[in-house]
């Protein structure tokens, strides 16, 4: 058994390194490890447990190791990641007895290191074991203090304390270090909500109905990617805050609906089964592998009434006329801080001077797509963001350069009853405490009926 755990935990170290290193996403690594090495069924839990614990929670790790470590700096960078895994079941896995962790992490340090390594692992670790943590209420600054409780950077928790005030800011801090549970929308032009989840049970999944939307479902064991009925088409994975696009687009059957960012096609899908598999849903995107996810994905959920094509949506009005589109989609590029759950590296690599780049990207795309909505027409930005900068700031500067435009304030009255105490007049910030979504940001604007 000792040997299984051994294998797991190196798997584990492996992968914080390849993170660290070359700054790649976690969700997509840790997939292609289970793949690669054959992670036993049992193991992948305990895995996916070491690989996303020992990230979310690096600067708590790194604040209690401080003290025990001498010339930081010249610690190689695997052996750092190997005290911040063993530190972290020390502290946060109650089921690992503290020996246990101390013994795996020596032995690892034994294989991979010389005596000189192993000894210092083994006398940090031992250290800990009879001196005990430092006390986080020695820092007095409470912004830096929640910082390091939480591990987010000190200047993205001073802009949320700001932005949001520090209640707000402390839930969601505290909210991104646990696992969010897998959502996934049914495909109701092909099977009621009930009907999925009986089937899905009977393949062995635990799954409840969403009490947010009608057509959601939450997963509460297993992966809903890897079941009969995704296989089918009777479901997408995707978040219920990004569900609520196509709710707030008041689609109707005949519409033409242009999706300007829509890799990897969840809001594409949504909105083409939400028009009955009528009308026609043109799906952008800017690289032609992820158009063909979006293609992929229409096919599999059989959905005729989706066009993709490969194009900049900067230069979309090049492609299009003027007044084509009854509706547009512009879920924007965006630093993406309302998904930090799934990514919990993110909020280390993220800088302030990201969030002004994208604001201008943002911008730019709204300029290009905005021509092209007929006049009546609703157009919806969103991004799966917290940021003001690149929500309420994006659609307040367009609409004083664009008299064309008026806020859309009948927006709430389209979303479903448990959602509408969240929505302004014409838009929403979905904090992830709110009900337990992705962060996300949506605001409908029209364009004026000229008489």
């Amino acid at each position: 058994m000792n040997k299984k755990k051994n294998n797991v935990r190196e798997t584990a170290l492996d992968l914080l390194e390849t993170i660290s290193k070359n700054q790649s996403y976690s969700n997509l690594l840790l997939n292609n490890a289970i793949n690669k090495h054959k992670v036993d069924a049992k193991d992948i839990g305990l895995l996916t447990e070491l690989v996303y614990g020992t990230l979310q929670r690096k600067m708590t790790l790194d604040f209690y190791l401080q003290p025990f470590l001498k010339k930081k700096n010249k610690i190689e960078s695997w052996v750092l990641n190997l005290l911040r895994l063993t530190l972290y079941q020390m502290v946060y896995l109650d089921k690992i007895p503290d020996r246990a962790a101390v013994f795996e992490g020596v032995e690892i340090a034994k294989r991979r290191g010389h005596k000189g390594i192993t000894s210092m692992v083994n006398g940090v670790l031992r250290s800990i074991q009879r001196e005990g943590l430092p006390s986080l209420e020695d820092v007095k600054d409470p912004i830096e203090r929640l910082s390091i409780r939480t591990s987010h950077p000190s200047w993205l928790v001073k802009r949320w304390v700001e932005q949001l005030g520090y209640n707000e800011t402390e839930k969601m801090c505290e909210l991104n270090l646990t696992a969010p549970f897998q959502t996934a929308r049914v495909n109701v032009t092909k099977i009621s909500r009930e009907k999925c989840l009986e089937k899905l049970i009977e393949e062995g999944y635990q799954v409840e109905p969403s009490p947010i939307l009608k057509e959601a479902i939450k997963c509460l064991k297993g992966n809903l990617a890897h079941s009969q009925a995704f296989r089918e088409g009777l479901l997408t994975i995707q978040d219920e805050s990004s569900m609520l696009v196509a709710y707030a687009l008041q689609l109707d059957h005949s519409y033409a609906v242009l999706d300007a960012c829509a890799a990897p096609g969840g809001k594409s899908t949504h909105i083409a089964e939400k028009m009955n598999r009528n009308g026609q849903v043109i799906s952008l995107d800017l690289h032609d592998h992820k158009i063909k996810l979006i293609r992929e994905n229409a096919e599999r959920l059989d959905l005729p009434n989706i066009i993709t094509k490969a194009l900049d949506s900067r230069k979309a009005k090049e492609q299009f006329e003027k007044e084509t589109f009854d509706r547009i989609l512009l879920d924007a590029p965006c630093s993406g801080l309302g998904v930090m759950r799934r990514k919990p590296d993110m909020k280390y690599t993220k800088q302030a001077e990201d969030i002004f780049q994208l604001q201008k990207i943002q911008l730019s795309l709204l300029e290009s797509v905005s021509p092209l909505l007929k006049k009546g027409g609703i157009l919806i930005y969103s991004t799966c963001t917290v940021d003001r900068i690149e929500n309420q700031d994006v659609i307040e500067q367009f609409l004083s350069k664009h008299t064309e435009f008026e806020e859309d304030r009948s927006m709430p009255l389209r979303l479903p009853d448990s959602i509408r105490p969240l929505a302004k007049e014409f838009d929403m910030q979905i904090l992830p405490q709110h009900f337990g979504s992705d962060g996300f940001y949506i605001a409908a604007i029209r364009k004026v009926e000229t008489p």
